[in-house]
């Protein structure tokens, strides 16, 4: 007789994000009867640099130079890791892997190198680069809407030197402030914003990948995928979303994308994540049964 194994959600933040974010997706979807597992990407949740110089009274000429434990952390140290927690979760059934923003690019690399490990791959408002690298895409059309100046407000010393990206998110200034809001919640409350970006770490690795780390067709493709649309999304807009969706459409006919989409910016969906636990219930629901 078939049956429905019950599959594991491994979620991939991104960019200056962590596994916290997920906690409230995490609660939505267990009380939905699934299972989950977040991940913390090198150089993330608790092994994170948060300099003394960062705290208030802030001391902004220390916190340009004060190292951070995510120098020198790499896209391939990102998927080495991502890889040995699909190891342990496919052990127990299928794997729904899940990213985020900039952690599509951990996905898509980890589906690469390892598509035996998931059996379907989900995209929300996530980078899955194809025809272009993902600073390419930054200079195309699609990507004309984005405040370029809303993180670069905030960065703090010179990432050359640091060998990483820093941003101020504890920064007082109510013009960066308004740019974030705007760039990642502009449909929540302030206080719904100041709580989402104290979780944020101020540290974020440079590397983004090369060329070479687009998704490739013999084995990314091979994987069912789904992308979630966020309509409201300022930071990765919808037409982006759009022009990624139809590339690996392109990429792989025969292995077309499920579209779903959800009303909300670059983060409300997990602030509030009902609706998007709902439409990652359904997703699961495609898994073919097990026998």
């Amino acid at each position: 007789m078939s049956r429905q194994m019950q599959p594991t959600f491994v979620l991939v933040h991104g960019a200056f994000a962590n596994s916290f974010s997920f906690a409230p997706l995490q609660a939505e979807l267990g009380l939905l009867g699934h299972r989950s597992a977040a991940v913390d990407l090198p150089g993330h949740g608790f092994a994170a640099t948060y300099p003394g110089a960062y705290q208030a009274p802030q001391d902004l000429e220390a916190l340009a130079t004060a190292p951070g434990a995510i120098k020198g952390v790499t896209l391939a140290d990102n998927v080495a890791h991502l890889i040995g927690i699909l190891e342990r979760a496919k052990r127990n059934g299928p794997v729904i892997l899940v990213s985020h923003s900039r952690g599509g690019l951990t996905a898509t690399v980890a589906a690469n190198q390892r598509p035996d490990l998931i059996d379907r791959i989900v995209y929300v408002s996530a980078w899955c680069p194809v025809d272009l690298s993902v600073g390419g895409y930054y200079a195309e059309p699609e990507m004309a809407t984005v405040d370029a100046g809303a993180l670069a407000s905030a960065m703090v010393g010179n990432p050359a030197e640091l060998g990483l990206l820093r941003s101020n998110f504890r920064t007082a200034d109510p013009g960066a402030l308004a740019a974030f809001k705007a760039a990642f919640l502009a449909d929540g409350t302030d206080e719904e914003f100041m709580v989402f970006l104290n979780t944020f770490q101020p540290d974020e690795n440079l590397d983004t990948g090369t060329p070479d780390d687009r998704a490739q067709a013999d084995t990314w493709g091979r994987i069912p995928k789904s992308y979630v649309r966020l309509t409201e999304d300022t930071s990765v807009p919808v037409a982006v979303q759009d022009r990624m969706i139809r590339e690996g459409d392109a990429l792989t006919p025969e292995n077309p994308y499920d579209v779903r989409t959800l009303t909300s910016s670059h983060l409300k969906w997990l602030v509030e994540p009902a609706p998007a636990a709902r439409v990652l219930g359904e997703i699961a629901a495609l898994l073919p049964a097990q026998s």
